[in-house]
């Protein structure tokens, strides 16, 4: 008996817990050893102990007995299909969606502060082999689909990188909310990007990274004692971290949009994933709002040729958290706008998100729930999932 039974649903937010070797088969580059040693001093002692305890259950015929019981239950490393791809196929039939999109957990967090350091060789580097790394993680099932991450830093680099990416087998491309340090997300010289994205059916994705990257160095310094991660640990969510998570998809979103990248191109979607989506019908008003302010004096206004909630409505995919009231969101954004989501195996998902979901839908249309579960994915995803619709 799978979790979900009901209807048709596509998982637009999951992913690998790896492991200290992860890239150890995909370093190819003459910086494999600089790119490991940053692997391994992340790792450290405690995390490779976890690992090895995560590892001896996988292995214990007790312990599995009850997967599918427990497969919403289990998180992190102790979730079914979390590090060992072989058993990443049963994770779908058990949790019962038709596919899953695939993002790092680790490699996230490290390519987005590569993205801000100074070391752009070994920022390439370790990109390339991330998503050589999901690539061969997914490839055991059709139905796992692999995003792959796209650094843009380097100005001329980057398209190749993507280029790169979908010629591997890499579905959708991620890329960071922040600008990078020299220049704008929607600069004219990364039209390459998202020309290449656009022709392949492979759509942007910005997921949440660094949360606290957004907020004053000084946020936490409150004469208070100090405050435990989401995750029981010293990570990087909290609640006010929580709070600020909207600013970086409004801020990249605002430069597609207003600087009329999505305009140049019509055919390229945009995920915005694991960074909530309450904040999405203020978001479109205000974009309008900007518009009918600006619209006189700024040529690139000018030129577009829908308003800017319009291209949200078009090309735009965002996934609520369980905890937001994603029926409201979607009477207020729209129908085309929110997609389902389980952030399998991370604990932020819950144990329970597609009963949340439910509940949460349970006052709109038959068809905008739909579109919620199953019909937006595909949107987004086009022709990527041309084998697992």
């Amino acid at each position: 008996m799978a979790y979900i039974e009901d209807r048709v649903v596509h998982d637009a937010d999951t992913h690998v817990m790896e492991t200290a070797d992860w890239l150890k088969p995909h370093l190819t580059s003459r910086l494999s050893s600089r790119v490991q040693a940053l692997v391994d001093a992340d790792f450290g002692t405690q995390r490779n102990a976890e690992l090895a305890t995560a590892a001896r259950l996988q292995d214990d015929a007790e312990f599995r007995a009850s997967d599918s019981r427990d497969v919403m239950a289990r998180k992190n490393y102790r979730a079914i299909g979390a590090t060992r791809r072989e058993d990443r196929p049963r994770v779908l039939d058990l949790i019962g969606v038709a596919s899953q999109l695939v993002f790092p957990t680790y490699f996230n967090v490290l390519l987005e502060r590569l993205e801000h350091e100074d070391d752009l060789d070994v920022l390439y580097a370790t990109a390339s082999a991330t998503n050589r790394a999901q690539v061969s993680f997914c490839s055991v099932d059709d139905r796992l689909l692999p995003v792959g991450y796209v650094p843009l830093a380097d100005l001329e680099r980057a398209s190749p990188a993507a280029e790169e990416a979908i010629e591997m087998g890499i579905k959708a491309l991620l890329i960071p909310s922040a600008c990078p340090k020299h220049h704008s997300t929607s600069h004219i010289a990364l039209d390459g990007v998202w020309a290449r994205a656009s022709e392949a059916g492979v759509p942007i994705l910005f997921h949440v990274g660094l949360a606290d990257r957004v907020l004053p160095a000084a946020h936490a310094i409150n004469g208070l004692p100090p405050v435990a991660d989401f995750h029981g640990g010293d990570e990087n969510f909290r609640s006010i971290s929580y709070m600020a998570i909207p600013a970086g998809p409004m801020q990249a979103l605002s430069l597609l949009i207003l600087d009329g990248v999505l305009d140049r191109f019509p055919a390229l979607k945009v995920g915005v994933i694991e960074l909530g989506a309450v904040w999405v019908p203020g978001f479109m008003r205000q974009l309008d709002s900007a518009f009918e302010a600006f619209a006189r004096h700024e040529e690139r206004l000018k030129e577009l040729s829908l308003k800017p909630s319009q291209y949200m409505t078009r090309q735009v995919r965002v996934t609520p958290y369980p905890t937001e009231p994603a029926g409201w969101i979607i009477e207020q954004a729209g129908p085309e706008v929110c997609l389902f989501s389980t952030d399998y195996p991370h604990v932020e998902g819950g144990r329970n998100p597609y009963g949340r979901f439910k509940a949460s839908t349970e006052n709109i249309s038959p068809e905008a729930r739909e579109n919620f579960f199953r019909h937006n994915f595909e949107d987004l995803m086009g022709s990527a999932i041309n084998g697992v619709r």
